[in-house]
């Protein structure tokens, strides 16, 4: 019994010098490390340590006095912390850190719990460091985002931000591939179908995309967004508008906070939308731009992603109707230009189902949109023989002439004309201007002139003929 009595005391002794209680006046440090500039860090202790071993990780919590109803209620005991009689909190086993930061930060941000933050710091280098903290279990927030729950009893801590940025990639479809990239072409009157794809971030607040368009495409709607390739219904998750917007923007789509916090780190969200190339825009190389961005973060606190951009292209075609001519006196051909020729533009070598087209004067013609009105079909060359046909996609086209101009034979074929990714015309073997000759017949014969003098000849050769051909006879008939 005595040496029973000896182990049994042998090991109180043990356990007692392997259980560190708190220094008196230790504190604890959090160093926040790819900390992003401008964004305000903020701290709360929600449990205290009461003592500690780091050796064997044993570790003694209790409920800071702000946090307890917290600690205690429906939504957190049992669910994600145990509290015993004494009051000792343990977390639960396979608990959702994540989701319980959401909770504690939600819980944080409601005025009426009356929960003071520990300490707030706004970031001026990618390092943010906390120091003199009581040693504890504590949350972190950000402007960017919830970060998880951190303790500070080693009693040092160095993390990292765990809320990187959300990033938003902006395309665009080509309808000629159905792909989505950087860029497409399109006409004028065209419905043209872009894509956002946001990636998220854990702990997201606040999210709002905003897209802005130039001038020569109008926006015409948002046709859906999922999440990880999931349709989300709008009513509840996001809302779409279109007025009272204060950044020049052309609409937004404002997430829920419910929606933001069912975000997981690298979620997909792809928003999808349509707009259509009008009349006023840019035709060539300069290309129609949309931007879109992401705004996210605290109320009040915001920061938004690089903007992201596509540019939507349209194109012309410039013709010249000529007739290859040899000036008196020259030995040199030159271009005539031809007035009168009647084309129309197809994509088809047939012609039918002509495009309809706008006149814009100066022999400038633009592809119509659906709802126009005073379309043409028909172009008809005026004495400088050139006109211009803009807005079209890139894609092959037929020159179809329906009427020659007078004293020159119609085109027997259509002149196929096509438009290449990078705007460039080519026709035949040829590039740029599009130039249609046109041939002209031989003058037939007239009146007085050398055609009927040489029938004239041929009769007067046939009546002398004739005449000797009868003197000969009536000798041979006398002899």
């Amino acid at each position: 019994m005595k040496k029973i009595i000896s182990v049994l005391l042998a090991l109180v002794m043990t356990l007692a010098l392997s259980v560190s209680a708190l220094a008196a006046g230790e504190t604890g440090t959090i160093t926040i490390d790819n900390a992003v500039t401008g964004q305000t860090y903020t701290i709360y202790q929600i449990l205290y340590l009461e003592s500690y071993n780091a050796d064997s990780n044993a570790y003694a919590y209790k409920a800071t006095e702000a946090w307890k109803s917290f600690v205690e209620g429906t939504d957190v005991k049992d669910i994600y912390m145990h509290t015993d009689e004494q009051g000792y909190v343990t977390w639960k086993e396979g608990a959702d850190v994540a989701a319980f930061a959401k909770l504690a930060q939600a819980y944080a941000a409601d005025a009426k719990n009356k929960v003071t933050a520990t300490k707030t710091q706004e970031a001026t280098s990618p390092t943010v460091t906390f120091t003199g903290l009581n040693l504890g279990y504590y949350l972190l927030d950000s402007s960017l985002g919830t970060l998880c729950s951190l303790d500070t009893t080693n009693p040092t801590v160095t993390i990292k931000e765990k809320n990187a940025e959300p990033t938003n990639v902006k395309t665009v479809q080509e309808d000629s591939t159905g792909n989505y990239g950087d860029k497409n072409d399109a006409d004028i009157g065209q419905t043209v179908n872009f894509q956002s794809t946001i990636t998220a971030q854990a702990g997201a607040e606040n999210y709002v995309f905003h897209d802005k368009m130039s001038t020569g495409l109008t926006y015409t709607g948002v046709t859906g967004v999922t999440l990880n390739g999931t349709s989300v219904e709008a009513k509840g998750n996001y809302t779409v508008k279109t007025s009272e917007l204060t950044d020049g923007c052309t609409f937004e789509v404002v997430f829920t906070k419910a929606f933001c916090d069912t975000l997981k780190a690298n979620d997909k969200i792809v928003i999808s939308y349509t707009a259509t190339l009008n009349e006023k825009a840019v035709v060539g190389t300069d290309g129609n731009s949309n931007e879109s961005k992401v705004e996210y973060g605290e109320s009040g606190k915001t920061t938004t992603t690089p903007p992201s951009t596509t540019t939507t292209y349209t194109w012309k075609v410039d013709v010249l109707k000529y007739a290859e001519v040899t000036p008196e006196g020259s030995s040199a051909t030159e271009e005539k230009p031809l007035s009168g020729a009647v084309f129309i533009l197809s994509k088809n070598n047939k012609g039918e189902a002509p495009i309809a087209l706008i006149s814009e004067g100066n022999n400038v013609y633009r592809v119509a949109k659906a709802d126009e009105t005073n379309t043409v079909t028909e172009i008809t060359t005026d004495s400088t023989g050139k006109f211009t046909i803009k807005g079209l996609d890139s894609d092959t086209y037929y020159l179809i002439e329906k009427t020659a101009p007078a004293g020159y034979n119609t085109l027997k074929e259509a002149v196929q004309v096509t438009i290449g990714k990078d705007g460039t015309v080519s026709y035949g073997t040829s590039t740029g201007e599009v130039k249609i000759e046109n041939n002209t017949g031989t003058e037939l014969p007239s009146t007085g002139g050398m055609g009927t003098t040489i029938f004239y000849v041929l009769g007067g050769v046939l009546m002398a003929g004739a005449f000797v051909l009868l003197v000969v006879r009536r000798r041979m008939r006398t002899e």
